[in-house]
């Protein structure tokens, strides 16, 4: 007789071993027909699941995050099934859940088009209507390679002939498709009935090169049509918002095949990468970091002693010189640390706080390129604090009160926060490790933060904070961070001179808050789609004439803001000036000030906002004022 323990604490008891679906059945029939899978004492489990003992249960529906999972993973097996029934010869080979839906991998004798997709899509509506039941069996491992090796599904048989020979392996069929998985899935396929196939891309088997170029499905799933309408709607928003596009528009920069993933900034461009630097730069200076200058190319020696060469030549650009390997560095931590060591340093000289706008390399694979967001070349607002361990909790707090007021700076509120603790293959003691985490835990309650524990997803070497910022379009980016090491100041020999007179390893903290400025700057230009706010901007202000009499005027009140410090552009072209407005908003200038003989006989002019207000005739000290004032504000 089990008895089922639910979330809210309440029981249920049984007569006889119960299904999790008669469990769901039990409460309430819409919950049963809403009920895609269970949690059994923490382990995920199909509706058909038997309980046959005591237990805790969670029933998981769409509107759960968990079953949005499960959702997407079964709406890839039915474009499997559907591509199967479309094109038999095709292979399968895997199709995992991904960020905002999935993709499945197949091997075909051609690569689909965006006809075959839409016939896919149709097919695959066909099969969701059908309430197809999605059923488990078990097989051995040596069985599951005979059955898929009897049915062509070669990819299969490779991928179970990789797992232990003890393994026992789930196989979950509907109609006339089987799939191997782990699962959970839906009990049947009248639960998928809000998808979209998105593209076709190119895919490796097994991401190496070395092999057969697959053809990869990409697609998304949702709960329901208005999610998925909804989805949609923010992707076209995304499209109008590329960083590329608008970058191109407002000129600010281009890559080209000659520096694969290395930017070429423009003037305006530049305009904004030094503002964003300088802003920060200035940010060091009022938190108490010491900016450095590190080299761009090390010897190898230290990138072994650091262990970067160990776990990511392959990523390092790497050169000899006289005999001597050299390596252009990926990181600037094992530098920084060679800035520490020179010299003895005391404990009374700790929180030590070194900052580096330091210019780092990464062979990125190509196809992993995009814009400005993801590139070789990159610029980090990187430092790194080494501290005793008893400061590590209020190094934490202080670099929380900086970040926060960076990105309130930005115009960037929405802000999730998650702890990253111990993965099961690391390097120092638990002890350590439940100190390292219970600082940084306690930093994050102390300045009243929501935060949400990562287990196991920690660095080898020490848990980390991560700070993911969403945008308009409510898409997270991960930018800031802060790292716990324990090993490096080891590795290196970094130390300090305690009070007692005994030498003692540093802790090491690496933070950044922007990241990659390269990206960062791509984030704020999707953020605001070109319209930055006014400090930002790369023009704060375009001054134009009616007619060419009015040039001598226009160029004495440029003057006058140019040394103010607001950056202006004169445009004097005989051109119309309907076409000048529009041409300028396109560029997404914030203000557009116009004279005519009016306004200067009157000493005045006419300003007119990005979005179309029509501010009316200013005096030129009255326009000063409202550029400072709109300048000052940082965040519109």
């Amino acid at each position: 007789m089990p008895v089922i323990t639910l979330p809210d604490g309440s029981k249920r008891g049984f007569d006889k071993p119960v299904s999790v679906y008669n469990v769901a059945l039990d409460i309430g029939a819409g919950l049963a027909k809403a009920t895609l899978a269970g949690v059994v004492n923490g382990m995920d489990v199909d509706t058909s699941f038997v309980i046959n003992d005591d237990t805790t249960l969670t029933l998981i529906t769409a509107k759960d995050t968990k079953g949005l999972g499960i959702l997407r993973h079964s709406c890839a097996h039915l474009l499997a099934q559907a591509v199967k029934q479309l094109y038999p010869k095709a292979q399968v080979t895997i199709g995992p859940v991904i960020e905002d839906g999935f993709f499945y991998d197949f091997s075909y004798e051609r690569a689909f088009t965006p006809e075959d997709l839409e016939k896919i899509e149709a097919r695959m509506y066909e099969l969701a209507n059908l309430a197809q039941p999605v059923e488990r069996s078990v097989k051995s491992r040596v069985d599951a390679i005979t059955y898929f090796e009897a049915i062509g599904e070669n990819y299969k048989a490779e991928i179970i002939k990789d797992l232990p020979e003890s393994d026992t392996l789930s196989l979950y069929s509907q109609g006339d498709f089987t799939d191997l998985c782990r699962g959970p899935h839906v009990p049947n396929t009248s639960h998928l009935r809000a998808f979209k196939l998105m593209r076709v891309a190119g895919a490796y088997w097994r991401g190496d090169s070395k092999n057969e170029m697959l053809t990869r499905i990409y697609g998304t799933c949702w709960a329901d049509k208005k999610q998925l309408k909804d989805y949609l709607t923010r992707l076209e928003e995304a499209e109008k918002r590329d960083h590329r596009k608008i970058g191109k528009t407002m000129d600010l920069f281009h890559l080209q095949e000659e520096a694969p993933g290395m930017v070429f900034w423009h003037p305006k461009g530049w305009v904004i990468w030094q503002t964003v630097e300088q802003y920060m730069r200035s940010m060091f200076v009022k938190y108490g970091y010491q900016e450095v200058k590190t080299p761009q190319i090390v010897d190898r020696s230290l990138w072994e002693k650091s262990g970067h060469w160990e776990k990511f030549h392959e990523d390092m650009y790497s050169l000899e010189v006289d005999n001597r390997q050299y390596a252009i560095k990926p990181m600037n931590c094992p530098c920084h640390v060679q800035i520490y060591r020179q010299g003895i340093t005391s404990y009374r000289n700790l929180p030590l706080r070194l900052a580096e706008f330091g210019s780092c390399h990464r062979n990125e694979a190509s196809g992993a390129l995009h814009g400005i967001m993801r590139t070789r070349n990159f610029v980090q607002d990187d430092a790194h604090i080494f501290c005793m361990e008893s400061q590590i909790q209020s190094e934490v707090m202080h670099f929380i009160d900086m970040l926060f007021e960076v990105y309130t700076r930005f115009g960037l509120t929405d802000i999730a926060v998650k702890l990253s603790t111990r993965p099961e293959k690391r390097i120092g003691a638990d002890e350590v490790w439940e100190k390292a985490e219970k600082a940084l835990a306690d930093a994050l309650d102390a300045k009243g933060l929501d935060w949400k524990v990562m287990p196991g997803e920690g660095a080898f070497y020490g848990p980390k904070i991560e700070f993911e910022i969403k945008d308009c379009l409510s898409r997270s980016w991960t930018t800031g961070s802060v790292q716990l090491d324990f090993s490096m100041p080891v590795r290196l020999n970094a130390e300090y001179v305690d009070e007692d007179g005994s030498k003692k390893h540093p802790v090491m903290l690496h933070r950044a808050i922007c990241g990659s400025l390269e990206r960062f700057i791509g984030i704020l230009i999707e953020h605001y789609a070109g319209k930055l706010p006014v400090w930002l901007a790369p023009v704060q202000v375009v001054l134009t004439g009616i007619s060419n009499k009015q040039d001598q005027y226009l160029q004495e009140v440029e003057r006058n803001l140019r040394k103010l410090g607001v950056r202006t552009q004169i445009d004097l072209r005989n051109e119309k000036i309907g076409f000048k407005i529009r041409e300028h908003t396109l560029s997404r200038v914030p203000f557009i000030v116009i004279a005519g003989e009016k306004e200067q006989s009157l000493g005045q002019i006419t300003v007119r906002k990005q979005d179309g207000t029509d501010l009316g005739a200013l005096n030129i000290d009255a326009l000063t004022e409202l550029l400072l004032a709109e300048i000052e504000k940082k965040v519109e």
